[in-house]
C-alpha cells in the first residue's frame, strides 16, 4: 500500500444567487444606485443629490390627494386617428402600445379630491404616455377640468409635464392651446385661482397655453421649462447658452415662474398657497 496517495477533490458547485431586475436604479444626475424601494418611499427624490425622478400619474395623484378622496373624471375618453397619418409609423398602433405600456388611455388624468381638507380640481399630465403630448383628448380633459371646476367655483391645480403638441393630430392639437386658454380666462373672471406645477420636461405647446397662465406658477427643482430645446435654441442661433438655461431655477431668478417647491414640500405648500388666493376678493359683478 503506498504511502502517499493523490487526494480526489471533489468539485463543489456554488448557487449562483440571483437578483431579480427592478430593484436598483442609478441616478442620471450623480450616478449613485438606488434600492427602487428606497426611491419611492422618498418620494422618488435621489437621497444623495435630490434629483426628482419622473412620476407617473398615480404615484403623484397619490403624493397630493388625500387618501379616498379623489373622483376621476372622464377617464374612458380616448385618442383616434381623425387625420389617418402617414408619418413614421402608425399613430393608432403607438396609441395602442401607449395604453396597453401604461394602462391608461391617454396622457393626463382628471378630477377632483382634497388637499389637507380642502377640495380643489385637479389635472395630472403622465410622460409615460406619448411623452405626455398634447392632442384633441388631452385639450378636452383640460378644459372640462377647468370648467366643471368654475361650475363648482374650485381652485384648479395641473401637474403639467409634456413634450408638446401631439404632432399626429396636426392642427386638431394647435386648437387645444386655444381651447384651453379660453377655458382658464373664464376661470379667472369668476374670481377662482389657478395654480400651474411644472414638472420635468414642460415644453412647447403646453407650455405655450395653459402651462404658463397661472395665477402662480411654480415647478419642481431642476425641471426643464421653455418651448424649444436649448439644443435647437443653440443650432439657430449660434450662441453658447447661459448655464442652467431653461431650468426651474434660472426662470425664477429671470421672472418666469414665481416658486420652486422641493417634491417633499409640494403638497403642504400648495394648499398653503390656495388659502392665501382663497382670501382674493370675488370679481366684481359676481
Amino acid at each position: 500500500m503506498p504511502f502517499f496517495r493523490k487526494k480526489n477533490y471533489s468539485t463543489v458547485k456554488v448557487r449562483k444567487r440571483e437578483i431579480p431586475d427592478g430593484l436598483w436604479l442609478k441616478c442620471p444626475s450623480c450616478n449613485e444606485i438606488i434600492f427602487k424601494q428606497e426611491l419611492e418611499k422618498n418620494c422618488k427624490v435621489c437621497p444623495k443629490c435630490e434629483f426628482h425622478f419622473q412620476m407617473n400619474r398615480e404615484e403623484r395623484r397619490s403624493m397630493l390627494m388625500d387618501d379616498g378622496t379623489f373622483e376621476e373624471w372622464d377617464a374612458n375618453l380616448f385618442s383616434v386617428d381623425t387625420l389617418e397619418f402617414t408619418g413614421v409609423g402608425s399613430y393608432t398602433s403607438k396609441l395602442e402600445e401607449n395604453v396597453k405600456k401604461t394602462g391608461y388611455r391617454d396622457a393626463i388624468m382628471c378630477g377632483t379630491g382634497h388637499m389637507h381638507g380642502r377640495a380643489v380640481a385637479l389635472g395630472i399630465m403622465d410622460f409615460n404616455f406619448l411623452g405626455a403630448s398634447m392632442g384633441a383628448v388631452v385639450g378636452e380633459k383640460v378644459t372640462a377640468l377647468i370648467e366643471r371646476a368654475t361650475e363648482r367655483r374650485l381652485p384648479v391645480i395641473i401637474s403639467c409635464a409634456s413634450g408638446g403638441a401631439r404632432m399626429y393630430e396636426g392642427l386638431y392639437s394647435l386648437m387645444q392651446m386655444a381651447k384651453t386658454s379660453g377655458a382658464l380666462a373664464r376661470h379667472g373672471d369668476a374670481g377662482l385661482p389657478y395654480i400651474s406645477l411644472l414638472t420635468h420636461p414642460t415644453m412647447a405647446g403646453v407650455m405655450a397655453s395653459y402651462a404658463t397662465l397661472g395665477d402662480l406658477i411654480v415647478a419642481e427643482p431642476a425641471a426643464l421649462i421653455g418651448f424649444a430645446g436649448p439644443r435647437v435654441i443653440k443650432e439657430t442661433t449660434q450662441q453658447d447658452l447661459p448655464e442652467g438655461f431653461q431650468r426651474s431655477e434660472f426662470l425664477l431668478k429671470h421672472g418666469l415662474i414665481d416658486r420652486v417647491i422641493h417634491r417633499k414640500q409640494l403638497k403642504d405648500e400648495l394648499v398653503l398657497l390656495l388659502d392665501y388666493m382663497g382670501a382674493r376678493p370675488a370679481a366684481s359683478g359676481e
